[in-house]
C-alpha cells in the first residue's frame, strides 16, 4: 500500500505521477536512443573524434604551415614548415629527421612516409562537426569515400604509428581495436556528422 497521496511506488520511494512519468520517459528515450542507428553512429564519432583531436593526429593536421609536436602540442622546433608537397622545405625535409621508425635514443618519432596531412585536411581548432565534414569531403580528403577513409585510418603505416609513438609520447585515448569498432559503427550508419 502506498502512502497517502502517493501515485506510484518505486521500491521504498513514493513518486508523484508527474515525476514517475518523467522517469518513464527518460528511461524509454534512453532505450530508444540506444537502438537508433544515428545516435549510435554519433556516439561512435564522439569516440573517433577523441583520437582525431589527440596530439598524435592533430600535430600533423595543422591548418597552417607549422606542425605542432609532443603531447603539449607546442609549435615544432627549428622553424619546420609544411613545404609545397607537405614534406618540408628544401634542406629541411621531414625525412631528414623522421625515419621509418622511432628513434627513442634521440627522441625522434618515425614511421614510413612521414609527412604532414595536406592543408585541406587541416583540422586543428575545428569543432567535432567541422572536423567530420572536412574528413568526409572528397575534395579535401584525396577523393576518399567512407570505406577508403576507414581503411586509411586503420591500415596506413603512418596513421598506425599513433598507437606506438615511442618514448615520451602518449598514444590516442582509444586502442586501435576500439577505434576500428567505432569506425565500423559510424560507417555502417552512413557516417553522420555532429552539428
Amino acid at each position: 500500500m502506498f502512502a497517502r497521496g502517493c501515485h506510484v511506488g518505486v521500491g521504498r520511494l513514493c513518486l508523484t505521477l508527474p515525476v514517475a512519468a518523467i522517469v518513464a520517459m527518460v528511461s524509454g528515450a534512453a532505450a530508444q536512443d540506444a537502438k537508433d542507428p544515428r545516435s549510435v553512429a554519433l556516439a561512435a564519432y564522439d569516440r573517433i573524434a577523441t583520437v582525431l583531436q589527440s596530439p598524435r593526429c592533430i600535430n600533423c593536421h595543422p591548418r597552417g604551415d607549422r606542425p605542432t609536436q609532443a603531447d603539449d602540442r607546442h609549435v615544432h622546433g627549428m622553424n619546420v614548415q609544411r613545404g609545397a608537397d607537405n614534406t618540408g622545405v628544401a634542406a629541411m625535409r621531414c625525412s631528414t629527421c623522421h625515419q621509418a621508425h622511432n628513434n627513442d635514443l634521440a627522441g625522434v618519432p618515425g614511421a614510413p612516409h612521414w609527412h604532414l596531412a595536406p592543408r585541406s585536411m587541416g583540422w586543428a581548432g575545428l569543432s567535432k562537426g567541422e572536423q567530420c565534414r572536412v574528413l568526409l569531403d572528397p575534395r579535401n580528403n584525396g577523393g576518399r569515400g567512407v570505406p577508403e577513409l576507414v581503411a586509411h585510418m586503420t591500415g596506413d603505416a603512418l596513421v598506425l604509428w599513433a598507437w606506438s609513438p615511442g618514448r615520451g609520447r602518449m598514444p590516442p585515448p582509444l586502442s586501435i581495436e576500439e577505434m576500428k569498432i567505432a569506425l565500423e559503427q559510424w560507417a555502417a550508419a552512413g557516417a553522420p556528422c555532429p552539428e
